[in-house]
């Protein structure tokens, strides 16, 4: 799985994620021009060399993006986040960036768990996402709230007790773990 192309991509989601961790922010001047490459680098590079075709690259473009935009629009994540992923799946195409945001969920999960742990917050987390499942498992439905725009038990209610989270770092990661299980036959 290991091309050209990953050589392309894995240098800028270390540079996101170093921003990420750094201010915050991934910057648009990363993440524009890298989904430029990416799309570029699939459309010209043969696939001997780990070309995907430009319409896979444009798949897994979208594909990154609309996956994680749901996450956004609860603010669960923010919009760098959203852009970064799909600029991944710009480099790695619709079937590849499917694979890898499993792995960066994950990743996602447990760097959530460790900032949260560290900072002490652990116990609300758990406290916060259990009564999510909870209230969820119990088929409460939204008709029955209040309308007051806030819904107890949502992603951007849990995420609200650690602050924001480098989802770069998360991204990064995780796309690291799935290009090296592709890689060694998983």
């Amino acid at each position: 799985m290991y091309s050209l192309n990953t050589g392309f991509l894995l240098p800028l989601l270390l540079v996101a994620a170093w921003h990420d961790i750094r201010s915050r922010r991934i910057p648009n001047a990363l993440v524009f021009p890298g989904t430029v490459a990416g799309v570029l680098s699939n459309a010209l590079l043969p696939q001997e060399m780990g070309g995907l075709g430009v319409l896979d690259s444009l798949a897994g473009l979208g594909m990154g993006l609309v996956l994680l935009l749901p996450l956004y629009l609860l603010r669960a994540m923010a919009a760098g986040d959203v852009k970064l992923m799909a600029m991944t799946g710009a480099f790695l195409g619709a079937r590849g960036v499917s694979g890898a945001l499993l792995c960066v969920l994950l990743a996602g999960g447990v760097l959530a768990l460790g900032i949260a742990w560290r900072q002490g917050t652990l116990h609300r987390l758990l406290r916060k996402l259990t009564m999510m499942l909870f209230t969820r498992a119990a088929g409460s439905s939204l008709e029955s709230r209040p309308m007051t725009g806030y819904l107890p038990g949502s992603a951007a209610d849990a995420a609200e007790s650690m602050g924001k989270l480098p989802y770069g770092v998360a991204i990064a990661t995780g796309t690291l773990v799935y290009l090296a299980v592709a890689q060694w036959g998983g």
